[in-house]
């Protein structure tokens, strides 16, 4: 008795000790999460004004806002989007549905994979080298950074992303669904397209909606693509100024109007990743329940 009761004893310790580490590892891990948070709505939150979004990005220790960079910002997003979602879609319906055990099929997974964990810089620079350098000698130099540059190096962003979660999402679907659809005699691409893809459509829109989170503050990508500017531009053949890049710069910079923008623009891109985010659990936790 004596001997289970030290047993028990011992175990309560231990686990008692392993709870106060990891609970102080979490308090720790969540306090310098809550620590940058507060920063950013501080310093973030006294910059913010109409101006923001009306103005465009002054020159140095002048006041402006960040109007062209949230415009070249939506353009590029939603560029990337048009161009990676529907691909990584398709890739997923074909890893999910005709190339489940194929070797094929794990090789693209595999390389998939390695995109997904990839350095965004590493994407920037291989689309330097193919893009701009490339369309810089082509056109003797009136093309080279550009909006179309930026979009493309964000859609390789988009991609492994979508192609993942649509496969994840379409190989959770019942084997008795798609049997029962077949049966029918229903061509196995319809069956795909219109049922399995139908039915694992909030988890789709859910990848969507987490490339875009991904996609929103990525600055390296667009240093070596789109590059940045100071003016308001629509033409995606030229460079294009971004919010992640803006930050990048103002931030370093010894003007204090200049750092007040890049707090503004840090908590506008918080707390549209946060949105995004509450929006696709949201989107996801609602298919689910129903």
């Amino acid at each position: 008795m004596n001997l289970n009761e030290n047993l028990y004893r011992t175990r309560r310790l231990k686990n008692a000790f392993a709870m106060v580490l990891s609970s102080g590892a979490a308090l720790i891990g969540l306090g310098w999460l809550v620590w940058i948070l507060l920063t950013t709505l501080i310093k973030g939150g006294s910059a913010l004004s109409l101006d923001l979004f009306t103005e465009m990005t002054p020159p140095p220790g002048a006041e402006g806002g960040l109007a062209n960079a949230l415009f070249g910002s939506v353009l590029m997003t939603l560029l990337a989007l048009a161009i990676g979602a529907p691909i990584g879609i398709l890739a997923g319906l074909w890893l999910a549905e005709f190339a489940r055990t194929s070797r094929l099929g794990t090789l693209v997974r595999f390389v998939n994979d390695i995109l997904l964990s990839a350095p965004s810089i590493v994407i920037g620079l291989f689309v330097y080298t193919a893009i701009v350098i490339p369309m810089n000698q082509l056109t003797g130099g009136s093309v080279s950074f550009s909006g179309l540059a930026g979009g493309l190096a964000l859609a390789m962003l988009v991609v492994p992303v979508v192609t993942r979660t649509t496969d994840e999402m379409l190989q959770l679907q019942p084997a008795s669904l798609r049997e029962a659809a077949l049966a029918l005699g229903i061509p196995r691409w319809k069956v795909t397209l219109q049922i399995l893809l139908r039915a694992s459509k909030a988890g789709v829109v859910t990848g969507v909606l987490l490339s875009m989170a991904r996609i929103t503050g990525e600055t390296a990508p667009l240093l070596f693509t789109a590059f940045g500017n100071q003016f308001w531009n629509g033409d995606l053949l030229k460079p294009m100024a971004s919010v992640p890049v803006t930050i990048f710069q103002f931030a370093m910079s010894p003007f204090e109007s200049w750092q007040a923008l890049a707090w503004a623009g840090a908590l506008l891109l918080t707390l549209f990743v946060l949105l995004l985010s509450l929006l696709s659990r949201f989107v996801f936790s609602r298919r689910k329940g129903a």
